[in-house]
């Protein structure tokens, strides 16, 4: 196949180019130009920023496009106004798991009500926005590219190069070993993807024409014990321990989810942490354990904003003398 990756330098896009290439297919990839030299030399590049001018796409067909960095529906809209008619064959969205009103039970199906999102198009991504933003992305998509597009939803995607370090963090921490603050209970609801497995599969469904949506993620029941727990096998020290200090106590010392990556702080985010990925599943996702994906996170520095060693000491001693 012949596929256009808009955004694909970057986490999930460049795992997606480099599993298409490495599959033989002919990859594109639209991009502004800003990564290092010699990145994915088997793919054609296309320097352009999207919210500017994509008149480089003009001429060109291919038969598939990944859309990895529409946040906003005038972004689909542009898209296919700058294509030929057809040049884009079967259009991939990668959406999110955050479109969902707050679901009635857990598991989910992909079937369950969107936010409402008939009113203005904001302007800017916030995490008020951003749910309704990639619904109305969604229904641009389907507009634009016909009930063939492909909607992908995934939850938190997680593995090497990625640049939100939210997985990453709680690597790095339990790498530390020590008694590791672990945040609310562990049985709070989480879903992760390696970004390797989703960019394979969303090929693979590219490679058999399927449409419709679809979710990705880790089939529910999985919590952050589980989560933390598989880490903590992969690279935590002998002796490390998880000391899990309550909701409330953190919400009271001023802690936000920002500064624990992944904690399932509010009710809205613990609802929609428990998707049923099983239409996924059934079309060829594999899931690697959490533990393997822990194994391949490289060292970095202290993600900014995150819990601070001085900080996270100062809670758990607070919390002990409570």
């Amino acid at each position: 196949m012949r596929i256009l990756v808009m955004g694909g330098t970057h986490f999930i896009g460049l795992h997606f180019a480099e599993a298409a290439l490495a599959a033989g297919h002919e990859v594109t990839v639209l991009h502004r130009g800003r990564t290092g030299p010699g990145l994915l030399p088997d793919a054609t590049h296309l320097i352009a920023d999207r919210d500017a001018d994509l008149s480089a796409l003009r001429g060109r067909s291919w038969d598939a496009t990944v859309d990895l960095c529409a946040y906003f529906p005038r972004q689909v809209r542009e898209l296919a106004a700058a294509l030929d008619p057809g040049a884009a064959g079967r259009y991939l969205l990668v959406s999110s798991l955050s479109v969902y009103d707050v679901p009635a039970a857990p598991g989910y199906t992909e079937d369950s009500p969107l936010l409402p999102a008939d009113g203005p198009e904001a302007e800017e991504v916030t995490a008020e926005s951003y749910g309704v933003l990639k619904v109305q992305c969604e229904r641009a998509a389907r507009q634009a590219f016909g009930p063939e597009t492909l909607l992908v939803r995934p939850t938190y995607v997680i593995g090497p190069r990625d640049y939100t370090h939210r997985f990453d963090y709680w690597v790095e921490r339990l790498a530390r070993g020590g008694e590791v603050l672990a945040p609310g209970r562990p049985d709070a609801p989480v879903q992760v993807v390696d970004a390797r497995d989703l960019a394979a599969w969303m090929l693979a469904l590219l490679e058999r024409g399927a449409s419709g949506a679809y979710h990705a993620a880790t089939p529910p029941p999985f919590g952050m014990g589980s989560l933390l727990d598989a880490i903590a096998a992969a690279v935590a020290p002998p002796g490390t321990t998880l000391t899990w200090v309550s909701e409330e106590f953190l919400h009271a010392a001023g802690v936000t989810q920002r500064a624990l990556p992944l904690w399932p702080a509010i009710p809205e985010i613990r609802a929609t942490s428990t998707a049923d990925p099983a239409r996924a599943l059934a079309t060829g996702l594999v899931l690697r354990p959490v533990a393997d994906t822990a194994r391949d996170i490289q060292p970095f520095e202290h993600v900014p904003d995150t819990l601070g060693p001085a900080q996270e000491a100062e809670l758990l001693a607070a919390w002990h003398q409570r």
